[in-house]
């Protein structure tokens, strides 16, 4: 096979409701002698003190806001205990602000920003940090507004976010905010009440062509509306007319499209270009025409609005959840499109993927409800999915599939690809579809129609292919797994069963499975699936618009979510979602999110170099054709706070050039709130570290939230050659690919290779991994540089001593040190002896017995080298 790619977390104590911080402020005036040229200096001013203070939430009645801002340091603020949290003073008027000190009690900010404004509704951030240690904090700062808040993220203790005082410093009468020049209406989604017709539509009074207008119909009222897409401070209007003005109307504001707040109004304009200065705020901006100047309709070549007070947020725009822009790389299509026009956009993809596994490429295929004659040879980097709210809503006479004849006729290199949400009927006379993949090709919510046809999973002759996923799919006949070497099936339905076995198949919930009997041959079965949620998923409603839907959680859970039964679940409009495109920056992905917004990444490499902030409760992050994250320049891919339910699907991070500390940390260090009623979890994520260019990164996923679901993830190391790939030991550098300090943790389907250290390390409590599969890295030079101290190597899963319960099944780690044979790893598995961690059914492979596994798991089970390369154990302890 040629496949691809530690302590423990302190809980925290209650903080001593006794601890005092004491304060000294020096200030001090800037003297000189007699004569000198230099001028006093006056001090910054205590502004804050005794002000107006609120805040998201207070822990109890004794723990108020106003507490955090009385001048004394034995009274304080103290939050609810959960993220984000915020504690907001009004200064009474505008500030220059050069100060800002934190008094915090034992329950302090880990990751916080300090951020000014001028409504208190826009806010620009002036302080940011994701590494305060709590404690006193003076922090000298540049800014200017009305209002100042300490916006928290991430806490640092299990508890809320507490201050002994919040005090601002600076001086009052600072200069009024710049009206700025960017039109922010400009391309922003516009209705209006009436149009004359189809050619003077309400978009066209805001798409900078001054050529183009709206009209309204011949009477009153009526209005235009132009989508901001979050709250802005609103400084001036500029209102185009053409011949046909309004002679009376009002400018109007919202927050909400509902109500409205009137912030300019007369009753005796004369048309032509009217720029107008206002102050007010809202989302939504309107005008509201009362009476015409003409006996005609109310028509604008153009509605131009500016802004103040947002240089800290980017401005982000709405979505439209019936023509939604998903990119150019995303193909859809309904039941009216030539079929020649279907088939030829595949076969055009296919011939430019099907080798393509480190370009850029990135490319969704989605079909409407709807039947379709296609073969879909499935390439790299390439997602097919239906559009509807069951699979049965898209059937696609012909073929999905990926074969085995492709990339040279080694199946061990399909990766990265998946097909979704559709069934698929055979044609006439055929009874075989061909899905002969290995890592990150997930087979997932899929209906192979036709009890007489079988699912093969492997060239169906000789060759070999290696790993994959079955998840929420109906597979009417039979499935065939061939030489596939391991493979891990979950929550679906075989109507006439499964065939075959090499090393590690794993059966979860599976309707059809065969009957347990490990190791010969080597089939682990699970009857039920614990707790789990499917994977949200795109799709269109009767009415047209774009949804994604959010499978309710299971418990206990056999066959699929979704055949001959209703889905449990929620809907989501594709307007709540921030559609990203590449080249968009972190700091609007952030902005998007910070205004409430999920995020649907668009088929592509989307390059960060800070990481994207999931702070939200329940957020939704959805991938299309497999999107693809880049850490550039160092940076995080991702931070997803202690929050409850957040959703990430359908995307790869990837590591850049400058090492990164990690890619993806989901729930701050420390973190140790209880998610079990609404588990954040992971779908279909994948990791690269190198590939396409040279990668670095010390850790790839840390787990610090509790709770956390993990739904089939492949975490890889670029560790030997292919085609233009660099690679060597000293090259693509990362320590470890998964690390979990959150209690209760559940991975699924979860493949770690070949990274430098150990694959997996494991240290929160009530663990549970159900299939596991590991190659050990290919490239260690010698044996010297790969000693854990005594110990030769490092273990694929290392459980720390300091556990008491874990739990796995199905586990499998293979060896193939081909840069230097006689390399020896002392073991796969070390894990604390324990009654209540229990290991169940393992396998150790030396991969042509290249390389040797000493044992299985601590000093138990027999050597795998080249004498024996194959070894079981069922059972440990």
């Amino acid at each position: 096979m040629t496949s691809r790619a530690t302590s423990v977390r302190p809980r925290p104590r209650r903080p001593l409701r006794h601890l005092l911080v004491g304060l000294t402020v020096a200030l001090v005036a800037a003297l000189t002698p007699t004569g000198g040229t230099t001028p006093a200096q006056a001090a910054p001013t205590l502004l804050s003190q005794g002000r107006p203070a609120t805040a998201s939430s207070t822990e109890n009645a004794g723990t108020p806001a106003a507490a955090a801002v009385d001048g004394n340091t034995g009274t304080r603020w103290a939050s609810a205990f959960s993220d984000p949290q915020w504690l907001q003073v009004d200064l009474g008027a505008r500030a220059t602000i050069s100060q800002v000190n934190l008094l915090w009690e034992g329950a302090y900010g880990r990751a916080f920003q300090l951020q000014t404004s001028d409504d208190g509704a826009t806010w620009t951030t002036i302080y940011s940090t994701t590494t305060g240690a709590g404690g006193t904090q003076n922090l000298t700062v540049t800014g200017a507004g009305r209002y100042v808040r300490m916006y928290g993220t991430a806490r640092g203790t299990g508890y809320g976010y507490s201050l002994w005082e919040f005090q601002v410093y600076g001086e009052t009468g600072g200069s009024t905010p710049t009206c700025g020049s960017t039109n922010v209406a400009q391309g922003s989604p516009a209705t209006a009440s009436s149009t004359q017709d189809a050619g003077l539509a309400a978009s066209a009074a805001v798409d900078g062509n001054p050529g183009t207008r709206w009209a309204s119909a011949a009477s009153d009222p009526q209005w235009l509306r132009v989508d901001l897409g979050s709250t802005r401070t609103i400084c001036r209007v500029t209102l185009t007319w053409e011949a046909a003005y309004a002679r009376a109307f009002q400018l109007q504001t919202s927050t909400d499209g509902t109500t409205w707040t009137t912030i300019y109004s007369t009753t005796t304009a004369t048309g032509g270009t009217q720029s107008l200065t206002v102050s007010g705020s809202g989302r939504y901006l309107r005008m509201y025409g009362t009476a015409r100047g003409t006996a005609y309709g109310y028509s604008l070549w153009e509605l131009a609005v500016n802004t103040t007070g947002a240089t800290g947020e980017p401005p982000v725009g709405t979505t439209d959840p019936y023509n939604p822009n998903l990119g150019p790389n995303t193909f859809v299509f309904d039941p009216s499109t030539p079929t020649s026009t279907i088939q030829s956009r595949l076969n055009t993809l296919f011939t430019q993927q099907e080798t393509n596994q480190f370009g850029p490429q990135r490319y969704a295929v989605l079909f409407k409800p709807g039947t379709y004659t296609a073969d879909v040879n499935l390439g790299f980097f390439t997602q097919v999915a239906g559009l509807g709210m069951s699979p049965d809503d898209v059937n696609l006479n012909g073929h999905v599939r990926t074969e085995a004849f492709w990339m040279g006729g080694n199946a061990t290199q399909n990766f990265w690809r998946a097909a979704e949400n559709l069934s698929v009927t055979l044609p006439a006379g055929q009874t075989v579809e061909r899905w002969a993949v290995s890592q990150a090709a997930p087979y997932r919510r899929m209906h192979l129609r036709g009890a007489q046809n079988q699912i093969q999973l492997w060239n169906g002759g000789d060759g070999w292919s290696s790993g994959g996923l079955l998840a929420d799919t109906r597979i009417d006949g039979l499935v065939v797994s061939g030489s596939q070497q391991q493979w891990y099936s979950r929550n679906s339905e075989f109507g006439n069963g499964w065939t075959g076995s090499v090393w590690n198949m794993v059966f979860q919930g599976v309707v059809g499975a065969p009957a347990p009997s490990f190791p010969n041959p080597s089939h682990t079965v699970i009857a039920q699936t614990p707790q789990v949620r499917e994977k949200p998923f795109l799709y269109v409603d009767g009415s047209g618009e774009y949804r994604v839907f959010v499978p309710a959680l299971r418990t206990n859970s056999t066959g699929t979510s979704w055949y001959n039964k209703t889905p449990a679940g929620s809907p989501i409009s594709l307007s709540q979602f921030y559609v990203v495109q590449p080249g968009t920056s972190a700091a609007t992905i952030n902005a998007a999110l910070a205004q409430g917004r999920h995020l649907l990444f668009t088929p592509g490499v989307h390059h960060v170099t800070e990481p994207i902030q999931v702070n939200r409760a329940d957020t939704v992050v959805l991938g299309l054709g497999l999107a693809t994250i880049q850490a550039d320049n160092g940076s995080v891919g991702m931070r997803v706070a202690d929050v409850d339910g957040v959703k990430v699907a359908g995307l790869m991070f990837e590591a850049g050039t400058t090492n990164s500390p990690v890619l993806m940390e989901v729930g701050p260090s420390g973190s140790s709130a209880s998610h079990a009623t609404n588990p954040t979890s992971l779908h279909d994520v994948f990791f690269r570290i190198g590939g396409p260019h040279v990668g670095k990164a010390t850790n790839t996923l840390t787990v610090n939230s509790d709770n956390v679901i993990g739904d089939h993830m492949w975490l890889w190391r670029a560790d030997h050659a292919a085609s233009g790939v660099p690679t060597g030991w000293t090259l693509n550098t990362a320590d470890t690919g998964l690390t979990v300090n959150g209690d209760n943790v559940t991975m699924y389907g979860l493949f770690v290779e070949h990274y430098q250290k150990y694959q997996t390390i494991w240290n929160g409590n009530g663990g549970r991994t159900y299939f596991y599969q590991n190659e050990l890295p290919y490239d260690v030079p010698n044996q010297a540089a790969w000693m854990n101290g005594s110990t030769r190597g490092y273990a694929a899963y290392k459980v720390a001593d300091s556990v008491t319960s874990h739990q796995a099944f199905g586990l499998g780690s293979y060896s193939y040190f081909n840069v230097n044979p006689a390399v020896v790893e002392e073991r796969s598995f070390e894990v604390p002896v324990n009654p209540n961690v229990r290991f169940t059914n393992m396998v150790t492979v030396s991969l042509g017995g290249v390389g040797t596994i000493n044992r299985v798991i601590n000093n138990a089970g027999g050597t795998a080298n080249a004498a024996n390369q194959t070894v079981y154990l069922t059972t440990y302890p």
